[in-house]
This record gives structure tokens, sequence and C-alpha cells, in this order.
């Protein structure tokens, strides 16, 4: 259902950045990571989370997102190229957040998807999720695509803090919508009621090193 990679829209887009990469799973996983990681603004603020803003195809059109977003749009596109694909969902003690973000969520603790891709005969997990300009701006390395290995979240940021893994709660083969969604607000209720709700706000505004970079400056 969330998973829209046959329509035309993801299929020209998945053609266009796999152009190089030839037929090799491996680099159109890396190419689609990439592509995702940076292309789509990371972006809690703002987030459609019906369930037709939260189809693949609604959030490659939308240009940004926050894990949920993200980890759907992947899932769909290393699909289109065959790649069997998961959505993974965590939770976590995340520092990659601002001040104003931790007040609405609740605190450091987030509900986090990221994803599993199949290649070379084994489950690789992988996280496209930060892009690589907040990453900067929040003083994080950002995580690169390995096939050969996990690459699922930041060990430390330079000031040594971790993003810890507190529990998985599963692997799902399509966005598990209803429950995600009561998930979300059970954990997150500042999320969806209030003054401070996705709707406003900006994470690349409030990030402690914002220097003027606006949204599209890492669009491929």
């Amino acid at each position: 259902m969330f998973l829209d990679y046959n329509t035309p829209t993801l299929q020209k887009y998945v053609a266009t950045v796999t152009a190089g990469a030839d037929s090799d799973p491996q680099e159109q996983a890396r190419a689609l990571y990439y592509a995702v990681r940076d292309g789509i603004f990371y972006e809690v603020y703002g987030a459609d989370m019906s369930p037709t803003g939260l189809r693949a195809s609604a959030v490659l059109e939308a240009g940004q997102g926050f894990c949920v977003q993200k980890s759907v749009l992947f899932a769909a596109v290393t699909r289109a190229v065959g790649i069997p694909s998961k959505i993974i969902v965590t939770e976590v003690r995340n520092h990659l957040a601002s001040e104003r973000m931790r007040r609405m969520v609740g605190g450091d603790v987030f509900v986090h998807l990221f994803n599993a891709v199949y290649l070379g005969g084994r489950w690789i997990k992988t996280t496209p999720v930060f892009n690589k300009a907040l990453c900067t701006l929040y003083g994080m390395d950002t995580l690169e695509f390995d096939p050969a290995r996990d690459s699922h979240h930041h060990p430390f940021d330079r000031t040594g803090r971790t993003m810890e893994f507190l529990r998985q709660y599963g692997e799902f083969d399509d966005l598990p919508y209803d429950w995600l969604l009561a998930l979300l607000r059970q954990k997150h209720p500042g999320m969806f009621a209030g003054d401070e709700t996705p709707g406003s706000g900006s994470l690349l505004d409030e990030a402690p090193a914002a220097s003027g970079l606006t949204r599209t400056s890492e669009r491929p």
C-alpha cells in the first residue's frame, strides 16, 4: 500500500538515480541510498502523517520528511530494482534534535525507523535518514552506505555523545500504519496536539550551527 514503487513517478526517479549503476544491486542500492539520504531533506515539522502522505510517491513529491517518510521511500525504491527491503521500527536515545524538538517529543527518546536490504546473501541494516547538511550543523558525521556491514546508527557525535538503541519493535514488509501511529501518539503526544506540532518549525533554523544553508542545497 505505502511502497508504491510501480507508479510512473517513482519508476522515473529510480531510473534516473541508478542510470550509472548498470545492473549491480550493490551499486543500485548505494545510488538510491544517497539520493534518499541527501535529496530528501530530514524534517519533522510539517510532516504529512496521513495514509496518502506516507506513500512513497508522495514522500518523493514532498521532498522532505523524517525517519518514517524516508524509510518508506528507500524501501520502495530498492524494491523497484528488485532488491528485497524491510522497514525496521525501533526506539532510540537521539542527539540529532533541537531543544524545541525535544520539548515537542517529550525528551530525547524517539521512535526511530530505518531499513534493511538484502544484498550479497544477507540482510544489511542501513539508515538513509539524516542528510549531510543537518549532520554537519548538528555536529555529527554522516552514516555511509556499506554493503558489507550494518550502518544503522551514529555511535558518537563530535562531542562524544552516543545514539543509544533502547529496543526494536519489529521488522515489516510495509509500513504498519495504524500500529505505528498509535505508538507515536503514545510516545510523543506533543507531536499531534498543542502549540508545538509537526506543522510549525524548522530543524534547519533551529540547528546550533545554522548558517544560511537552504533545504535544496543537497538536491542531486
